[in-house]
């Protein structure tokens, strides 16, 4: 029987309502309705130009293509360029995102949800794999259903050790396909009371684990209620050295802080990934502007991942903003992306199915940008250094010269 749309699928999730205008992305929209002249200028000033120029689709096998079409998720890839160098040979980097919505309802076994998960996962990891992707992130909490905004006790269940399920079930493909795996989960740690953290897990590109970091920032919006389950990390910025080059973690939330991304540049990251869980109604139209600011402010490359459907729970909640109570958390809105250090990006992956984003980066473009713009050299930062030192202060008084006429009697 044909769905209609917003019509709950099989799995608990109501992706197709998530279109726009029946079109997979903005992108899709924009292409299908505009003559092709002016879809060319809408192209160049929405996502900008790579060195110049439109950014140039990469050409995948045709078994990745039959991957993608036999498990219906959507795959994009793209390639950006760097000038070239006379000193330099170029550091071209294949990297990967992947979104997804849940496999198997809410209400089922939690044993059960997560091997699903596992299960509806390994088609795409397989096409990035077959595809030579370097590195590849997951995105946020991708084991289990985004339950943090029931405040129910129980979902802590899908918490694991650093070394645990998820991480063993990704270590194979890390040494099949020599790739670095960026693994976001909720950690349990047990060395520490069975606190519980929202964490990246960091998996080298022969199985082995270089590292962790946790959430620095958790929100405190809508039905964003994860401060029931953790607080903000203790892991700083933390930037892997992996074989493909310098990369980061700004988990979710993080990205509404220009702090949090900056301390990640700082510390010299090539590539940052953001993997998120958000929904249409509160941040999409933030969601195509702070990461590929990011990208331009601190010279990097910026992964945007988002989860990809609607999230139907057994127990109604509400969040004490005055909404009736009701059973899901919004629309993730998936349109995972890459940005460039030189304001370029790719077209966003579907808004309301599973996908893969696959693109080439040289990251001889960090340095070109930098080289271009100077921001590290202008940043003052001693001046901002010494303002934030005194703001921390219990006695700070803010810098206001007030008008001396402003507040004289008449």
């Amino acid at each position: 029987m044909e769905k209609r749309e917003g019509e709950e699928t099989e799995n608990g999730t109501t992706q197709d309502k998530g279109s726009i205008c029946g079109f997979d992305s903005l992108y899709h929209l924009f292409q299908t309705s505009l003559s092709p002249q002016l879809f060319q200028e809408v192209n160049r000033i929405l996502l900008g130009q790579n060195c110049g120029k439109k950014l140039e689709s990469i050409a995948l096998p045709q078994p990745v293509k039959a991957l993608s079409a036999n498990h219906d998720f959507d795959l994009q890839a793209f390639s950006f360029s760097a000038d070239k160098e006379s000193l330099r040979e170029p550091r071209i980097v294949r990297v990967g995102l992947i979104q997804n919505s849940v496999a198997l309802p809410t209400t089922e076994p939690f044993l059960n949800q997560r091997e699903a998960i596992f299960q509806k996962l390994i088609p795409m990891i397989d096409a990035a794999g077959s595809s030579g992707v370097n590195i590849i992130c997951l995105q946020e909490a991708w084991t289990m259903p985004f339950a943090f905004c029931t405040r129910e006790k129980r979902w802590c269940e899908f918490a694991e050790e650093i070394d645990g399920e998820s991480t063993k079930f990704l270590q194979q493909f890390a040494q099949k396909y020599n790739m670095v795996i960026i693994s976001p989960i909720l950690e349990r740690d047990v060395n520490h009371g069975e606190t519980l953290w929202n964490t990246a897990v960091i998996i080298g590109n022969h199985g082995n684990i270089i590292g962790k970091h946790r959430k620095n920032h958790i929100p405190r919006v809508g039905d964003f209620n994860e401060s029931t389950y953790y607080m903000e990390g203790n892991t700083g910025h933390p930037v892997f050295e992996t074989a493909y080059g310098k990369i980061a973690v700004n988990i979710c939330y993080g990205r509404h802080h220009p702090l949090n991304w900056l301390a990640f540049g700082l510390n010299g990251a090539d590539i940052v990934f953001n993997p998120s869980a958000t929904v249409g109604e509160l941040s999409e139209p933030m969601w195509p502007i702070e990461a590929r600011n990011a990208a331009i402010a601190n010279s990097y490359f910026v992964g945007s991942i988002n989860r990809v459907g609607t999230e139907v729970f057994p127990n109604p909640f509400t969040s004490g903003d005055g909404k009736p109570q009701h059973a899901d958390f919004g629309h993730f809105y998936g349109s995972s992306h890459f940005s460039a250090p030189d304001a370029s990006c790719t077209p966003s992956l579907a808004r309301h199915k599973d996908g893969l984003l696959i693109s080439d980066m040289d990251l001889n473009l960090c340095r070109q940008l930098k080289d271009k713009w100077g921001f590290r050299m202008t940043a003052r930062y001693d001046v901002y250094a010494d303002l934030l030192a005194r703001y921390v202060k219990q006695d700070f008084e803010p810098q206001v010269i007030s008008d001396p006429l402003l507040h004289k009697s008449a």
